[in-house]
């Protein structure tokens, strides 16, 4: 992606109607030293994708973050909402953000999301579930607050904007509710017992974001508003308990 020519001669050769761009440099906490290489994917190679968008005329979807908000608000986040990413990683995707807005092109959907995970992935699901399988106690942080999504969830929503007649731009989309890292970890226990997933945690107890040090800040609160999304397409959102176990359902299959 940072390679303007390269993607210039792909993408030219293919002339693809809709691009879909889920790539990213999304370590968070690694983001805070290589912020100038965050900058490079996040930022600048979705620059190159809406410039050469616009040139062969294809619609571009950009996955973005709620992490561009700074998490000060008592109210879910909505498009609107003034931004203010509390780490680097939140500020490199702000620029891929202003980065298209700032070209020439007007086809596009940013698309903010939430507490992402899927299969074929490290994320928070698996990290759990390897530290209960390897622990007696977990201690997770109960004093942040979002929505976790299930990739599947994003991927229905990206196609439910793209087949629907909505207005282009910024919308956001997650997982319906909400609950802190430590609620989700919970959730994810419960629901690995009644997979028959085996697991040696016995406890897990809720700690503050202090006892927790890590390089990144995180927003203490970054629940998306997801009602421009639902009242677009009239599409509901399964709530995220009910998703964790269609993944979970997911997951028992592809470890068959």
């Amino acid at each position: 992606m940072t390679n303007r020519e390269q993607v210039d001669q792909v993408l030219q050769q293919i002339q693809p109607r809709v691009i879909i761009n889920c790539a990213a440099f999304t370590a968070v906490d690694a983001c805070e030293d290589q912020e100038t290489l965050a900058t490079r994917v996040n930022a600048e190679g979705v620059r190159n994708l809406a410039e050469i968008a616009h040139e062969i005329d294809a619609t571009l979807v950009h996955i973005s973050t709620d992490y561009v908000f700074p998490g000060t608000l008592n109210r879910p986040y909505r498009e609107g909402d003034a931004t203010g990413p509390l780490s680097a990683y939140g500020r490199s995707k702000l620029k891929g953000e202003q980065a298209i807005t700032a070209s020439a092109l007007t086809h596009y959907f940013i698309l903010r999301t939430s507490w992402l995970y899927g299969p074929h992935g490290p994320n928070f699901v698996e990290t759990i579930l390897r530290l209960a399988g390897d622990r007696d106690v977990l201690k997770i942080v109960a004093d942040q607050f979002g929505s976790p999504t299930f990739a599947g969830d994003l991927a229905d929503a990206i196609f439910n904007l793209l087949n629907a007649s909505v207005e282009f731009g910024v919308y956001h989309f997650a997982g319906e509710g909400e609950c802190s890292w430590y609620e989700f970890a919970k959730e994810i226990v419960t629901q690995a017992a009644v997979f028959g997933i085996p697991l040696r945690v016995q406890e897990i107890r809720p700690i503050a974001t202090d006892e927790y040090p890590l390089p990144a800040q995180r927003p203490a609160y970054s629940v998306l508003d997801k009602g421009k999304y639902k009242q677009a397409t009239g599409r509901t959102i399964p709530s995220w308990r009910e998703s964790l176990a269609e993944y979970f359902s997911i997951r028992n299959t592809l470890d068959r």
